[in-house]
């Protein structure tokens, strides 16, 4: 299935540069596999953490040497983002050398250096940006085709009781919050390319519409409020010169509404999930309360512990910016910061257009899951849609606006 029609494939051939090559395809799903992770629920065959381990570590080493097979004159282009993130990458080899946190530290630190590099030769190719969204598309639906295979395979063990019956990766190990961020990363970049008219209605509902089902059996409350949120700034960036954009979150707005007050009660329901310490974030807060008395020294506030699983105490942190802080310190924070608020300052001053949308998209869902979900310190999903989002913003300084191709 191809988000892009013909006609669409050759209007974009307007680029300053050649085309991205069909390779680019495969590295791009390298680095998507990379970040799915080793640890999650239970699958239908048995996958050994060290082989998962393997798998995701042996993918983006793939990746870059597929990256440097495309690209052998090692040709970049310059991108603040990663120059800041390569910060980030200095700062978490710095914090790791001490073995605070192991012999672990050093592996994901290798894994974070050849990530950050895989994707500094991608810029190669940031002209062609909708090869880029395709990609990301393309490979994070073929993830969810592998969610909804173990659904339909084995329903007790993708809704096990373990998770309280939400959805998780029976096929590969995926967690329910994983599920939500690939569900709702599909269901926005899809809506937005048809809504700029760079994907056809029947495409956008054969991935929206799944994407959609897994995310609300996910019950992943963040993903659905980094959804609507990242939507609903994207459309707004689009009103000024789109009708269309106009008309949609018109309507969306009416159905929301709607929707709250008939359907208002079973929300309620969705979003609790049967508990009641809703005002704790679940519990989150005792595992933050600990992690932040817990005493330290000056190098560890400064540098944090070196990288780490993403726990405290044997319990997840959860949090993006508390996870930092553990691992990276108050170094890693300023860095985090510094390239957020780059991305939203480039994203202000780019002039309205579809590639602009989607990064805003990105943008706003990546800040709203960092709340109370890790992943902005370390190669991660999060990560992946910052670059992609980067690449949306240096295009929109490059392109010229272009008369819209009706499908």
């Amino acid at each position: 299935m191809s988000l892009l029609s013909p006609r669409d494939a050759v209007a974009d051939q307007n680029f300053l540069g050649d085309p991205a090559p069909r390779l680019l395809g495969a590295v791009w799903t390298l680095l998507v596999i990379n970040t799915l992770g080793s640890q999650g629920a239970d699958t239908i065959i048995p996958i050994p953490k060290p082989v998962a381990q393997i798998v995701t570590m042996g993918a983006v080493v793939g990746a870059f040497l597929l990256a440097l097979l495309i690209n052998p004159r090692i040709q970049l282009r310059p991108s603040a983002y990663l120059l800041i993130l390569t910060l980030l990458l200095v700062a978490s080899i710095a914090s790791s050398v001490r073995m605070e946190s192991g012999y672990g530290a050093l592996l994901r630190c290798f894994r974070f250096t050849v990530f950050v590099a895989t994707l500094w030769l991608v810029t190669r190719w940031w002209h062609d940006w909708l090869a880029l969204v395709r990609h990301h598309v393309r490979a994070i639906a073929a993830v969810l085709a592998t969610v909804l295979l173990g659904l339909v395979i084995s329903p007790g063990t993708a809704r096990p009781e373990s998770y309280g019956g939400r959805v998780v990766g029976a096929i590969w190990p995926l967690t329910p919050p994983q599920v939500g961020l690939y569900s709702a990363t599909v269901t926005g970049l899809v809506v937005l390319l048809w809504l700029g008219n760079r994907t056809t209605r029947t495409s956008m509902l054969l991935l929206a519409v799944p994407a959609v089902g897994l995310l609300l059996l996910s019950h992943t409350r963040t993903a659905l409020i980094g959804l609507v949120a990242g939507l609903a700034v994207a459309l707004l960036s689009l009103a000024s010169t789109s009708e269309r954009a106009r008309k949609v979150f018109t309507r969306a707005a009416l159905a929301a509404g709607l929707a709250v007050l008939v359907v208002g009660p079973a929300l309620q329901t969705w979003f609790r999930r049967g508990q009641d310490d809703l005002s704790s974030l679940t519990g989150r807060e005792k595992v933050w309360d600990a992690l932040l008395a817990a005493p330290r020294t000056v190098s560890e506030q400064f540098l944090g512990v070196g990288l780490t699983n993403k726990s405290f105490d044997g319990l997840p942190i959860d949090s993006s910016w508390l996870a930092v802080y553990q691992e990276q310190g108050y170094m890693g924070l300023a860095l985090v910061v510094a390239f957020l608020a780059t991305l939203l300052a480039v994203a202000a001053l780019r002039p309205p257009s579809l590639a602009r949308a989607c990064a805003l998209f990105l943008i706003f869902y990546t800040i709203i899951a960092s709340y109370t979900e890790a992943g902005l310190g370390d190669a991660s999903p999060y990560l992946l849609n910052l670059f992609l989002a980067a690449a949306l913003l240096a295009t929109g300084a490059r392109s010229t606006p272009r008369p819209e191709v009706r499908t």
